[in-house]
């Protein structure tokens, strides 16, 4: 062969190459980065939020069903610095690192919007709970027989069926239960390993959490539901987008286009919440598919427009991610709170939330008393209600504000069926807090249920809910 000819056919070769790599890197890195990213971010929150050790979230959190790819992926803790960092051969790494009151934030290589000194001062020192005083009002549990007209022996069943592994091939993976009737505890329990302190990732429920931050400032004067032109990139006059209000992001109206498959690589929420740094700005940078009002489509995306909007109404940093912990953790006794900024400093409002059962089941409470807290009007008037009304265009009307009215994943209602006037905040994983006016009940259920898990939120918490007598009228 010619030195013309070999030259040519080297060129060709090393364009083929370039070629290739153009199309197939991009591509490479947005996954590698998102394992890297999702491996600092639950090592990180597993170590230093809720306080768990290395080996069991490795085996139990990183492990099993479509997390194989993750054994490539290498951990480096530092345990002084509280941060976390991966990589996939030592390429496309990420680091989380750990603030007080903050929880756990992917870095991106940023530095962050307030450093650990300031951080701390978010979460001031609360006064320490009553020992002697009741939940919800203070720290102490009172182990009770069940109240008259209880089905005590139904519920001790369900309970225990709820902890069960029949089936270890679909294991449900329970880790926490609190049922709360008449405001008071009635019974809890934890997996090995999990107590009535630790912290608890609660995934998709953060979303109604995010739906009780606006309440607030709505209460304030600085927010309104019928807002439009909410974000900055949406405020061109020619933007279609600038037409979106809050109400119709508060009930996942929007008509932004999204795609929420949680078991695809590269879909928005994966790399919304593992690899982008500003994570509301992605979402908001997402075409309209649809007339604003006009179709409902799940978004954690929504949710995190939504914090952005939150941010806006703040003078500082500082005051943002410190409202939080002010206006809502503290005035509930939720000390083991916290919600995750992203590397931006907005909230990551639609996953990230972290908190004991106990402190899940306060939320609940709070819903269930109509947004009054210690004889105090904490919720505008009228804001449990306005969240309870379906979402126009959500099927079944299973939708209101960012919280359920309706089990979507159950094939079923129960047997037998959950009351009609039950909602829910439900999370990835089969997270649940499912309150039940009818009954004057709460039930809180924390765990890690994976895709094929044995766990049907109406089916096994409906024995439960109808274990309780409805509230006399």
């Amino acid at each position: 062969m010619r030195a013309g000819s070999r030259s040519f056919w080297l060129i060709l070769a090393v364009i083929a190459a370039v070629t290739v790599a153009a199309i197939v890197w991009p591509r490479l890195s947005r996954i590698g980065l998102l394992g890297s990213g999702y491996m600092a971010q639950t090592l990180c929150a597993g170590l230093f939020v809720s306080g768990r050790d290395m080996e069991s979230l490795m085996t139990q959190d990183l492990s099993g069903p479509g997390l194989e790819p993750l054994q490539l992926f290498t951990p480096a803790v530092a345990h002084n610095e509280q941060t976390v960092r991966a990589s996939v051969f030592g390429l496309f790494g990420q680091t989380a690192v750990f603030r007080d009151g903050l929880g756990c934030t992917l870095t991106h290589d940023k530095p962050a919007v307030l450093s650990r000194a300031v951080a701390a001062n978010l979460s001031p020192p609360d006064p320490a709970p009553s020992s002697t005083a009741e939940w919800p009002d203070g720290a102490h549990v009172i182990a009770r027989p069940w109240l008259a007209g209880v089905d005590g022996e139904a519920a001790d069943r369900t309970i225990e069926a709820i902890f069960s592994e029949p089936d270890p091939s679909r294991p449900r993976n329970t880790r926490a239960l609190v049922v709360v009737h008449q405001g008071r505890i009635m019974a809890e329990r934890y997996a090995p390993g999990f107590d009535a302190r630790m912290p608890m990732v609660g995934w998709s429920m953060s979303k109604t959490v995010t739906n009780l931050l606006v309440a607030l400032r709505v209460k304030d004067g600085a927010l309104s539901l019928d807002a439009s032109r909410l974000m900055p990139e949406w405020r061109d006059e020619d933007d279609p987008r600038a037409a979106i209000t809050l109400d119709e992001l508060m009930h996942m109206t929007s008509g932004l286009a999204f795609n929420e498959d949680v078991d695809d690589f590269l879909s928005d929420v994966s790399q919304m919440l593992y690899v982008q740094a500003n994570s509301a700005r992605f979402a908001a940078s997402k075409p309209l598919v649809d007339p604003p009002g006009s179709h409902w489509s799940y978004s954690t995306g929504t949710t995190g427009i939504i914090a952005a909007v939150l941010r806006e109404t703040f003078d500082s940093e500082f005051a943002y991610l410190r409202f939080p912990r002010k206006r809502l953790f503290a005035p509930l006794g939720m000390r083991s709170a916290s919600l995750a900024p992203d590397a931006s400093g907005t909230l990551m409002s639609g996953s990230f939330f972290y908190a004991s059962a106990r402190d899940w089941a306060r939320l609940g409470l709070l819903f269930l008393r109509d947004g009054i807290w210690s004889g105090r009007q904490l919720l505008p008037k009228g804001w449990v209600a306005y969240s309870l009304v379906p979402a126009p265009h959500a099927p079944n009307d299973k939708y209101g504000a960012q919280i359920w009215l309706k089990l979507p994943d159950s094939p079923g209602l129960g047997e037998p069926p959950m009351p009609d006037d039950a909602f829910y905040m439900l999370g990835h994983n089969g997270q649940v807090v499912a309150m039940v006016p009818s009954r004057n009940l709460v039930i809180v259920r924390l765990g890690l249920t994976r895709k094929g898990g044995d766990w049907d939120p109406a089916r096994d918490l409906s024995p439960l809910v109808n274990a309780f007598p409805a509230v006399a009228e």
